[in-house]
């Protein structure tokens, strides 16, 4: 008998099946009937033994039954278990409640098990929502006309400068793993115009919070002939609608297993220059962002707390962040020296992107590189493209993982990492 998917069994009421899957759960009731619930990649299904069988939680198995109608059903069907095979058993005593509704484990110990707690349905909800992400992402781009790039991610110089870069031997030489695909999508857009990639990025930075990890998928764009840094924040605004509107209308039923809802993005997120929001928040809230930073997590929260308040907006465009903070690609803005073309995009409080006009013309560059003191050595390359006419452009970049935290509401975004790296973690 050739296997049935789970999700096909409502086309087979009535008929023999045989399916092969894990076991989710099991429930006695009375000395000789059993339900078995069984899940395969397209989904879960209850079966129901009437004669003493024995299988583990956790264990593989197949089966084969009979297609019965079951109105209380999630997918209105059940299966009468005639015959179950153990294809794979547990060697050992699972260390967690796998039937449970929650894992009830602390961080360290879920993260330290992840092998097997990614088995969790709860667990794999997450997975399945980021994998709608990246299904919005990529259908959202290509619609508007971007070319899908993968860019290196060995370098020979670090690409946002700093020092939260990883060193490597790279045989003979000393490279960087990339901190960003910046260059090269620059480099891009004077070949497609418009790109995007979705690719993995490394930041060496000694953080131990709840936002951050030192290895992410970042969701990058770059797009060509832009009159201003809004042009890029009007696509990204674009781009964060389309990925939400793919996940509200394909993920209710992982958010619902953490009974949140997905929010809608407004066709036109509300923005605020950061100067702007430094004196109102002082105003509005009695608080005062400190000197020492452009902004801090308080304030990103009071940016977030605002825009729910004043616009009933869970996302807001912070703007026109101030020169010295910004990487040298960064276009200065022409109405203030102090100031750039930059922005932020802040999801519930936090930032989840970051973008800007850069600079297009060589001598800009090379000067705004010698104002920051950065020397152009190993950069040779991005350099010299900017002698042969490249067009006004700005891109950004989004970090994917963090958009499935703040959506869920995931105690830190390493939840939302399959296999996350962090100062103290590089195992499983």
């Amino acid at each position: 008998m050739a296997r049935t998917l789970i999700k096909n069994l409502k086309e087979k009421v009535g008929q023999d099946v045989e399916i092969s899957g894990r076991v989710l759960n099991i429930r006695k009731l009375g000395a000789a009937i059993l339900f078995v619930v069984v899940q395969d990649y397209s989904g879960a299904v209850q079966v129901v033994f009437e004669t003493e069988t024995k299988v583990g939680i956790g264990e593989v198995v197949k089966i084969e039954g009979k297609v019965k109608e079951d109105s209380r059903a999630k997918n209105g069907v059940e299966v009468g278990g005639e015959k179950l095979e153990t294809i794979s058993a547990n060697l050992e005593e699972l260390p967690y409640d796998f039937a449970g509704k929650d894992l009830n484990l602390q961080l360290n110990t879920l993260l330290d098990l992840r092998t097997t707690s990614l088995r969790h349905p709860k667990t794999q909800a997450i997975f399945k929502l980021y994998d709608l992400l990246l299904e919005g992402y990529e259908k959202t781009m290509r619609a508007e006309g971007f070319t899908e790039i993968k860019t290196p991610k060995i370098l020979e110089a670090a690409s946002e400068g700093g020092a939260n870069f990883f060193k490597i031997n790279y045989f003979d030489k000393e490279a960087f793993l990339a901190q960003s695909p910046q260059f090269y999508k620059q480099i891009m857009v004077g070949v497609f115009e418009r790109v995007f990639e979705i690719g993995t990025v490394f930041r060496a930075e000694p953080h131990f919070t709840t936002r951050h990890v030192n290895e992410y998928v970042s969701l990058d764009a770059e797009m060509g002939f832009i009159k201003s840094y809004e042009d890029v924040m009007k696509m990204l605004n674009l781009a964060i609608k389309g990925v939400f509107d793919h996940l509200r209308t394909n993920g209710e039923e992982y958010a619902k297993l953490y009974n949140v809802e997905i929010p809608e993005v407004p066709a036109k997120i509300p923005a605020i220059k950061l100067a702007d929001l430094k004196k109102l928040v002082k105003e509005k809230y009695d608080y005062t962002i400190p000197e020492s930073t452009d902004i801090d997590p308080e304030g990103e929260r009071l940016a977030g707390r605002w825009a729910k308040e004043e616009h009933n907006s869970d996302f807001v465009f912070v703007t026109n962040y101030y020169w010295k903070d910004k990487p040298f690609y960064t276009m200065p803005s022409d109405k203030d020296q102090n100031e750039t073309e930059g922005f932020d995009l802040l999801f519930k409080g936090v930032e989840i992107a970051t973008g800007s006009q850069r600079i297009h013309e060589y001598e800009m560059l090379l000067e705004n590189m010698k104002a920051k003191g950065v020397k152009p050595a190993g950069m040779e390359f991005y350099l010299n493209t900017f002698k042969f006419a490249m067009p006004p452009h700005g891109g950004w970049g989004l970090g994917s993982e963090r958009i499935i935290q703040l959506i869920l509401g995931l105690g830190s975004v390493k939840e939302a990492v399959l296999f996350p790296r962090d100062v103290k973690r590089l195992r499983p």
